[in-house]
């Protein structure tokens, strides 16, 4: 029952108030780390994360793989935590954690009691300071993201659809390969070669913390100093800045997966960073044209002309550039050329002609919604207030994003997909069965 109780607590950990503002506190440790504290008296909750500024991008070409890895290997054990003993701990605390690596950042954290906050802290601490890195560790979790590979990426249906693309769409930046890496380079690499990388990225100065929750900030304050303040300051990372040259012909890929049966066509363009004002625009240009069944690319592709089954399109904003990919799987019959000319038949509407008054409404409203929506758990706050500093160098975004999205006016969405979403700017992919599977 108590146990049950907790999991209760932990599931609807919440803010008050949807319209509340994220109130936070940031200041750094003397050895770097930066610390932002969100209090929240509204569930018996606490979220103990850490977020580290390291991604596929910080990775070399013949060792692609060793963000995601390290997501995998940092829950092994520490010297104060045996192999194996990591989940045990949480689990029997009446906690829930996990891990996540994109091309930018690595992020750990965990949901416990609120009275349990010590220990939250502790094993944070103990992973950045005391980790266990060795060949056994190595070697298990080597396994682990093979089959994670196979299950999610190689064996599942369009599965590599990032990977054609990336691969295609940037020459010079790190964005080319995947975040899960190539299975070979992780092979190859040594043991030296997995302790020098955590020692160059997993330090202090390249993470923030965030404790979100039920929390008095002066005691929290005296255990992150307890806990953190004594781990030694990394050498500062210094990044290489790799410059794209404009896309100014179009780029045509096939790509053949012997998983699939339907051929899917994507149209991928380069985009601005996360933190450019028209990474915003594209995020609402994406909605236009696919954010669900009244949207105009799903209404006129797959309602009215019935040349697609189904019709996507998103813009991947990241750290230094994006990707916007718009993608569908055709009837049968339907050729390359019709879906990708029923691609430009909506992006030259958009490029030509100002939305309608009730359309702009309506996308404005679906944004505030989803503003709301994404700091509607404590966990998410957490998540929010980790990413606004770390990636956009600015924390009051976990309030701000929402009045950035509503200064956007009718005249740039136009302007925006006038400057990105031209034909010459794109690649052109062809993601088909396998061909010796079709000839079978």
């Amino acid at each position: 029952m108590i146990r049950n109780l907790i999991f209760a607590f932990l599931s609807l950990a919440g803010v008050a108030s949807p319209a509340q503002q994220i109130d936070y506190e940031e200041y750094d440790l003397a050895n770097g780390l930066h610390v932002i504290l969100h209090e929240d008296k509204s569930a018996p909750v606490v979220v103990t994360s850490v977020m580290y500024h390291v991604g596929a991008k910080d990775e070399r070409p013949d060792r692609t793989g060793f963000a995601h890895f390290f997501e995998h290997l940092l829950f092994e054990g520490t010297e104060h935590i045996a192999r194996n003993e990591w989940f045990k701990i949480v689990t029997a605390n009446g906690g829930q954690n996990n891990a996540n690596t994109t091309d930018d950042r690595t992020y750990y954290y965990e949901v416990f009691p609120s009275n349990n906050l010590e220990l939250g802290l502790w094993m944070e601490s103990e992973r950045m300071l005391h980790p266990v890195i060795n060949q056994i560790g190595v070697d298990t979790q080597n396994e682990v993201v093979k089959e994670e590979k196979r299950l999610r990426i190689d064996n599942r249906p369009y599965g590599n659809i990032l990977k054609a693309i990336k691969e295609k769409l940037f020459t010079k930046h790190p964005y080319r390969w995947t975040t899960i890496g190539e299975m070979e380079h992780l092979d190859a690499a040594t043991l030296d070669e997995f302790l020098a990388f955590f020692d160059k990225f997993y330090v202090p100065n390249n993470a923030v913390l965030v404790v979100a929750g039920d929390i008095e900030k002066k005691e929290t304050k005296r255990l992150i100093e307890r806990y953190f303040g004594s781990i030694p300051r990394g050498e500062d990372v210094v990044r290489n800045v790799y410059k794209e040259d404009p896309i100014t012909q179009p780029i045509e890929a096939t790509w053949e997966d012997p998983n699939v049966q339907i051929p899917m066509y994507a149209a991928a363009y380069r985009t601005p960073s996360m933190k450019e004002r028209d990474a915003y625009v594209l995020d609402m240009i994406s909605t236009i044209l696919t954010g669900g069944k009244t949207s105009r690319l799903y209404k006129k592709m797959v309602d009215e002309d019935k040349k697609a089954l189904d019709v996507g399109a998103f813009n991947n904003s990241q750290e230094d550039y994006g990707m916007y990919i718009i993608y569908s799987l055709p009837m049968d019959g339907v050729s390359k050329e019709e879906i990708i000319n029923a691609y430009d038949e909506q992006i030259k509407e958009l490029q030509t002609n100002l939305i309608s008054d009730k359309e702009f409404q309506t996308l404005r409203n679906k944004f505030e919604n989803s503003f709301v929506n994404s700091n509607a758990s404590i966990q998410a706050v957490a998540d929010n207030l980790a990413t606004s500093y770390l990636l956009y160098n600015d924390t009051s975004l976990v309030n701000r994003s929402i009045e950035i999205l509503k200064s956007i006016t009718k005249e740039e969405i136009k302007e925006v997909a006038n400057k990105y979403l031209n034909p010459n700017q794109r690649l052109i992919l062809d993601y088909i069965p396998e061909k010796s599977t079709t000839s079978k």
